[in-house]
């Protein structure tokens, strides 16, 4: 009985959200797969782990719906602070993800770019290697960009731009009137990169945590109480349904 009322839920659902706009970029915070596990009495490199398999269902319905840009916040900054055995897990987790990206079939057909994005120098020399490959094998892909933010914090980010700038304004290349908002956005990791049109975090929590902090100033926030690993298709279409229904007049 459930199933049956959730198919016609589901159908119901795509017939709102098929036909109306969708965002062009979305960002993600995936969060809660450790409460994911702890909930299911499992241990927490499981959660993690049945967190990464729910980012390549998410990059198909993304593909359905022609969302041509999905940055995903994989690590940040302050993630290093967990235990050791927990960030060497996430590590090896994010490097075979990635590693997969090079071979799987669907990154091809679909012709998907990825770029890392982050304080690289924070990351192993393995894990460097992996992302130059991966970036270079899907360099020339031009239908969908998949950014994924590791070692990222947002402040992290301005930081690093406006050490940038200030270094050309110290050279005698850049001046200082030169300066300006669509000028800085240039110094960001995000460069050339349209700002997204909507953040979705899961799990309960309704904070940014320092993603994509310059980026998001007019992005549409959506929180739900689903776990990461938990989320569904309709769940992303909900979302997309929210995303509609607001009118977004970016302070005109």
């Amino acid at each position: 009985m459930k199933s049956w009322l959730y198919r016609i839920y589901e159908r119901m659902l795509w017939a709102q959200v098929r036909n109306g706009p969708s965002p062009d970029h979305i960002g993600l915070i995936v969060d809660g797969n450790r409460r994911f596990a702890r909930g299911k009495g499992i241990k927490l490199n499981e959660g993690h782990h049945e967190g990464s398999v729910k980012v390549k269902e998410f990059l198909r319905w993304c593909f359905r719906l022609e969302i041509k840009v999905i940055t995903l916040f994989g690590f940040s900054t302050e993630n290093f602070n967990r235990s050791e055995q927990e960030v060497e897990y996430l590590m090896e987790l994010i490097m075979d993800q990635l590693k997969q990206f090079q071979t799987d079939p669907e990154i091809m057909k679909e012709r998907v770019k990825v770029k890392v994005i982050g304080r690289r120098e924070n990351l192993s020399e393995k894990m460097n290697t992996v992302i130059d490959s991966v970036e270079d094998l899907t360099k020339n892909h031009d239908r969908f960009l998949l950014n994924i933010a590791l070692s990222y914090g947002g402040r992290a980010e301005i930081i690093d731009a406006v050490k940038r700038i200030a270094g050309e304004v110290d050279a005698g290349q850049l001046a200082i009137s030169d300066i300006t908002e669509q000028s800085f956005a240039d110094y960001l990791y995000t460069v050339g990169v349209p700002d997204p049109d909507l953040i979705i975090r899961t799990s309960g929590e309704e904070r940014l945590s320092g993603f994509l902090l310059w980026q998001s100033a007019y992005s549409e926030l959506y929180f739900t109480e689903v776990y990461w690993p938990a989320f569904r298709m309709i769940d992303l279409w909900r979302a997309i349904r929210v995303y509609q229904q607001r009118e977004r007049r970016f302070g005109k």
